[in-house]
């Protein structure tokens, strides 16, 4: 999910609310010109110092800026990360020409690490791409494609593993962020955030992203009734026909609960593998149950058969959001998943795609 231009970077700054810092960096940039530090406000950079390189390529930024937090150093062009304190004071150097791929940071060893990690993650997100596009165009290669990826993938994660353990407590840590499942994954999600609130708790970014945690944890309390191996709520809806049907009615079956809509183009997008992985495995046990937050009957019944939904297992109230399934579930976004066992307890949440086909392969061992 890596872009240069990172949305977690964005930063938003309110001078007002923030002491201005001095900083000062220098260093030598040939076939460079403007040279400036820079952030991202609306998804347009804010220059806060600018100067020009000499003859030699030698150039000094001194001055205030906003706030202690995470910047754009920028060279016509083309930018790096960088992590900026009072005081900060050290050099960055490289080429102007190609400044994103021959620069050098020294004296920060923060901003080192973040751009090793962005760098990194950038990289495999381009092969993450590339692996996908191939897939498209050779279908028949499906399985070595997969192994090759398989590979690149877990060492991937390794890295990312070790990252977080040689970077304790650092700024660093922030683009781990865009590599985790706040929902999936929020022990770790956790553990990243609360290190960055620990090591630079005074910047604005890390106070909003501490805002977006404190509402996740939040969320994630108030959805506790969806944990792994709790009781599946259960609940009614009327069936095309008119006739009630309950979710406990399938109990001695594996289950996706789907809430889903005719007007939901992911869900519509997502269709496809449900419908595939329902004809892989509905002879081992496998149904889904699909509730649509549809308020249009016949929009919802044509949805059904272009999607070739073939499952018998579909309920609407047609109330849309206030669908009494969906508000008993506290779904806010669709699609939204829930994966039940054969007793009726929940395995897991919002699994959709690569990661539903591996939870059922899991169960049914094939």
């Amino acid at each position: 999910m890596m872009k240069s231009n990172l949305t977690i970077f964005i930063i938003l700054f309110t001078t007002g609310f923030f002491s201005q810092i001095s900083v000062e960096i220098s260093g030598n940039i040939f076939n460079g010109d403007s040279i400036y530090i820079s952030s991202i406000a609306n998804n347009r950079y804010v220059n806060h110092l600018k100067t020009f390189a000499d003859s030699k390529g030698n150039y000094t930024l001194k001055g205030n800026i906003p706030a202690p937090d995470y910047y754009q150093f920028r060279v016509g062009n083309q930018s790096i990360h960088i992590i900026l304190r009072d005081k900060s004071k050290f050099q960055i150097h490289g080429d102007g020409k190609k400044f994103q791929q021959f620069h050098n940071i020294i004296q920060s060893d923060e901003s080192i690490k973040l751009n090793e990690f962005v760098n990194t993650m950038m990289l495999y997100n381009y092969k993450k791409d590339s692996a996908t596009a191939y897939l498209r165009k050779y279908p028949e290669q499906e399985k070595e494609i997969n192994q090759s990826f398989t590979t690149t993938y877990l060492d991937f994660k390794m890295y990312k593993d070790n990252f977080l353990k040689e970077n304790q407590n650092s700024p660093a840590l922030l683009p781990m962020l865009n590599e985790t499942d706040s929902e999936k994954e929020f022990a770790r999600y956790e553990e990243i955030v609360l290190q960055l609130k620990a090591s630079f708790g005074n910047s604005p970014t890390i106070q909003n992203v501490y805002a977006q945690y404190e509402q996740t944890k939040s969320r994630k309390e108030a959805m506790s009734f969806l944990e792994s191996g709790k009781t599946a709520p259960d609940f009614t809806q009327p069936k095309v026909d008119g006739t009630i049907m309950k979710l406990s009615d399938l109990k001695g079956k594996v289950v996706l609960l789907d809430f889903w809509a005719a007007w939901c183009g992911p869900c519509r997008k997502e269709n496809p593998n449900v419908v595939k992985l329902y004809e892989k495995y509905n002879k081992d046990g496998f149904t889904v149950m699909s509730v649509s937050l549809d308020k249009d009957k016949q929009a919802w019944l044509d949805a059904i058969k272009k999607d070739n939904l073939i499952w018998p297992n579909h309920v609407s109230d047609l109330k849309f959001w206030q669908n009494e399934a969906a508000k008993q579930y506290k779904v806010t976004g669709i699609p939204f998943t829930v994966l039940i066992d054969r007793e009726g307890k929940i395995i897991d949440t919002n699994l959709r795609g690569e990661d539903l086909h591996l939870a059922l392969k899991n169960i049914f061992g094939h």
